[in-house]
């Protein structure tokens, strides 16, 4: 885009600055890596967004955050690829498009297979169009030249390049076992997939009869439809009351089998009656007790939650009505004497919401041992080669999860998604596992299912970069990645499965760091959800405010691990940022008159007002990149919006226009070359931020380049550093400052001229203010202005104290003395407390020994000061009260 030398319009309107402008960054190929092997690269991938719905506001947070970080690492030199890509979502797509088939009158069965697949493929093209056009509102710079999805062809190898590879390394395994079933999706989960709360729930007391003498045995369960598949009743083997039954048999109510009471350690003899009933296919630690004693294991259920053919009478009823029933039943026959109300824990599906069953099924596992020993081994590695979590305490959390993992149930019973690269022989059963499918296919039926969707996105930082092919370049240039961006809750679900499938494919780190977020909270700080209907739709607030007030508010919003309240008085707090970054950007361009970007020229004389603004440029660089190197946007933020709204816009600008509309051209030009400067370099800082409006105004300032994608980042240079100026001008504005307050103080106009008499602290002092006395005549409105390090202190004034000068307004008829020493008092009781902060501060010896010198002589100075200003005004006061 050329520079447009015309005058930016007179209203900020987002919409507008907004409207084509990703078009001109896309179709300038502006975000595209280069893939130049001369120039150091940076690699994010996007966490893929489920192809199920619209993103919300959590993904715009997790998405800006990208963002901001790659267009910064760009404008830095470095070749960025921030790659973009989808994830397929098994479970939860499937059951959207499941949702659509029975809207239309059929399901995945009468469709088949192959044509269902068909109109999952279309629900992706669909939801992937929005997605990107929400990627595109946001603004985030993706190179789509080399998208992704997780069911490409390069993905889909990928995958099965790894499951064979695992399986012929013994680390994936078919077994029959006790997993998360979910009876609404009926499919498998993974431990991670299933919810905990707390439920008011029963416990069913019953006493099971012995069957060779009288009595019977208690136990208790809250899931008495389970008992139909009980095949044996479990006692502590050191519990006294029952070693005389050990190996005896008791009759299983209602269904009249005959079954074993074993003894295990397992059982608990303080819990209950210290007797507990054993139903291996329902139950993940009978399943255990049941293969230490050999019992059977049956099934009593079927996939969707209803009782099956072992449940007898209650054949076909859902288990939440078999237990209503059985429940009568049990208690007409006298066997269940108790029902007791209980708080438990009750698993629930993630996806469907559904609670979960515990349920024997054959399902394909991946051996986690020896993949999370060599995670955790890595964390013990220096920060080259380890994960850096920021903040570090979430390594805590992975860590902890890591040593208590367990196996992962990888199988799904769905169509869409990664079909499990296994097949089955017709006749003999034989097993083969391979990426082909055997030459002979017609003798072999493939495993119907799917791998959890997990199983790819743990490949997703290599396989998105043609991994497993190790030699090309492009994976030898961007892998490993630099940042993963991503928050808390799925530090379990994504982080930690990337971490170990990286070190076993690639023996290194996926990326160098992990920053953590939060969650995005409503204004009380509730989570948002759809019941409570305080949900926040990204787009909207686009809309309303746009894109560059919503980036801005959620980098700055928190610090890193923290959840984030989202609150509309701070976007609309924004918007009033960029509208003042907007107005004072218009100054500016009206009064560069052609100003060319070769004409711009830092040397030779300039005001103190110049070498202040250079100066404070120079330290606000140096704090954005602090900042910004430690994932703090919220403070790199504060350190902008302060250098922006006070120094640049408050100040210096009110200052440049002395020269502007004075008559000295040559200082004219000087400011000019200053103030083109000055806002160039705050435009590239605030890129990364508000990518919009900085490219908006950027374009009409005289510049070099296409786009300020592409611009240098700023840089500090220490010529322009004068830290003498940076101490006059702080005078000046402590000055007029104080001038400013008392004039509102005793209700006096900025209008009305008046008299300031101004005590220097020493000759130095007074040679500075005189030097600069234009600003104080203009800036305080003063009638006479008196500066000098002697001066006859009027009887009746306004005081106040700066560093290094004491300010009297003689205001005869204007104050009331009194008042006036209560506000004297008021400044000497807090300069008192200021005393007293820092002077305990520096009588702490662990303070003085142990913190920088630099720190130990701020403090020193700050003491210094403080107590100046205090003599001060204790002198004042006496001189009143005299």
């Amino acid at each position: 885009m050329e520079q447009n030398n015309t005058n930016l319009p007179p209203k900020y309107d987002p919409a507008a600055v907004e409207k084509d402008r990703y078009d001109f960054w896309v179709n300038g190929k502006f975000f595209e890596a280069s893939g130049d092997t001369d120039k150091e690269p940076f690699t994010i991938v996007i966490p893929p967004p489920n192809v199920t719905g619209k993103l919300h506001i959590g993904h715009a947070w997790d998405t800006t955050l990208q963002d901001i970080i790659t267009r910064m690492k760009r404008m830095q030199g470095y070749d960025v690829l921030y790659l973009p890509g989808m994830d397929h979502a098994g479970i939860a797509t499937q059951a959207k498009v499941e949702a659509k088939l029975k809207e239309q009158g059929t399901n995945r069965y009468e469709l088949g297979r192959e044509t269902f697949l068909e109109k999952a493929w279309d629900w992706k093209e669909e939801y992937a169009s929005f997605i990107r056009e929400q990627w595109a509102k946001i603004g985030l710079g993706l190179d789509y030249s080399r998208e992704r999805f997780t069911l490409d062809e390069g993905l889909s190898n990928a995958v099965k390049d790894v499951f064979v590879s695992l399986y012929e390394k013994g680390l994936i395994y078919r077994g029959e076992y006790i997993i998360n079933w979910d009876p609404a999706t009926k499919t498998a989960l993974s431990d991670i997939e299933v919810i905990h709360e707390e439920v008011k729930g029963h416990f069913y007391h019953m006493r099971y009869p012995l069957k060779d003498e009288e009595g019977a045995i208690e136990i208790a369960t809250t899931r008495p439809e389970t008992m139909l598949g009980d095949t044996a009743v479990a006692v502590n083997p050191n519990d006294e009351r029952y070693q005389h039954l050990i190996g005896k048999k008791v009759i299983l109510p209602i269904v009249g089998r005959e079954i074993e009471i074993v003894a295990d350690d397992y059982v608990d003899m303080e819990f209950g009656s210290g007797a507990v009933k054993i139903t291996p296919a329902h139950d993940p630690n009978d399943f255990e007790i049941g293969n230490r004693h050999n019992l059977e294991r049956v099934l009593v259920m079927n996939e969707d939650g209803t009782m099956n053919e072992n449940a007898g009478k209650y054949q076909g009823l859902d288990r939440f009505e078999c237990r209503k029933q059985l429940v009568a039943d049990l208690q007409e026959q006298g066997i269940l004497f108790g029902i007791e109300e209980h708080m438990h824990s009750v698993g629930h599906s993630e996806r469907s919401g559904a609670v979960v069953e515990p349920y024997l099924s054959t399902q394909w596992f991946v051996n986690m041992k020896p993949l999370a020993e060599a995670a955790v081994e890595l964390q013990k590695k220096s920060e080259d080669e380890k994960v850096n979590f920021v903040p570090n305490r979430f390594e805590g959390t992975y860590l902890h999860w890591m040593d208590n993992i367990r196996d992962w149930c990888i199988s799904r019973q769905l169509w869409w998604g990664h079909r499990i690269p296994a097949w089955y022989h017709k006749e003999t059963g034989e097993l083969y596992v391979g990426k082909e499918a055997p030459a002979d296919i017609e003798n072999w039926e493939q495993d119907s299912d799917v791998l959890d969707t997990w199983f790819s996105s743990a490949l997703w930082p290599f396989s998105t970069l043609n991994w497993p092919n190790t030699e090309d370049e492009e994976f030898k240039h961007f892998f490993p990645t630099n940042v993963l961006v991503t928050g808390y809750d799925i530090i379990f679900f994504w982080v930690a499965r990337m971490i170990f499938q990286s070190l076993e494919f690639n023996d290194e780190r996926p990326f160098k760091d992990v920053l953590i977020h939060g969650l995005v909270r409503d204004a009380e700080g509730r989570k948002m959800s759809k019941s409570l209907g305080n949900g926040v739709d990204p787009m909207e607030v686009i809309d309303q405010y746009g894109a560059d007030a919503l980036r801005y508010f959620l980098a700055t919003g928190s610090t890193p691990g923290q959840d984030l309240r989202f609150q509309y008085e701070k976007i609309e707090s924004t918007w009033n940022f960029i509208n003042k970054i907007w107005n004072a950007s218009r100054f500016v361009l009206m009064n560069l008159e052609g100003l060319k970007y070769e004409d711009i020229d830092l040397s030779g004389e300039k005001s103190v007002a110049d070498k202040w603004i250079l100066t404070r440029l120079n330290e606000t660089i140096e704090q954005v990149n602090k900042h910004t190197d430690r994932y703090d946007f919220g403070e790199a933020g504060r350190h902008l919006y302060n250098f922006i709204w006070d120094d640049f816009c408050d100040w210096y600008i009110e200052m440049a226009k002395l020269p502007l509309y004075g008559d000295d051209e040559a200082a004219k030009q000087k400011t000019r070359s200053i103030l083109a400067y000055v806002l160039d370099q705050i435009m590239r800082m605030l890129h990364p931020l508000m990518p919009f409006v900085t490219e908006e105004i950027w374009q009409y300032l005289p510049h070099k380049g296409e786009s300020i994608t592409r611009a240098a980042w700023p840089v500090v240079r220490p010529e322009l550093h004068d830290a003498q100026a940076a101490e006059e001008m702080n005078r000046l504005v402590g000055i007029i400052r104080s001038v400013r307050n008392i004039r509102a103080e005793v209700d006096t106009p900025m209008s009305k001229q008046i008299v300031l008499l101004v005590k220097a602290g020493d000759k130095a002092i007074e040679s500075q203010l005189q030097a600069n006395r234009h600003y104080l005549e203009r800036f305080c409105n003063t009638s006479e202005l008196t500066i000098a390090t002697e001066v006859t202190t009027p009887e009746k004034a306004m005081s106040a104290v700066v560093t290094g000068a004491e300010l009297y307004l003689p205001i005869e008829g204007l104050i009331d003395i009194d008042k006036e020493i209560e506000r004297l008092n008021a400044e000497l009781d807090k300069l008192n407390k200021e005393v007293e902060r820092v002077q305990k501060k520096l009588g702490n010896e662990g303070f003085v020994k142990k913190a920088p010198e630099k720190v130990v002589e701020e403090e020193r100075q700050k003491e210094k000061d403080y107590l100046d200003k205090r003599a001060k005004v204790q002198e004042r006061l006496e001189e009143l009260k005299g």
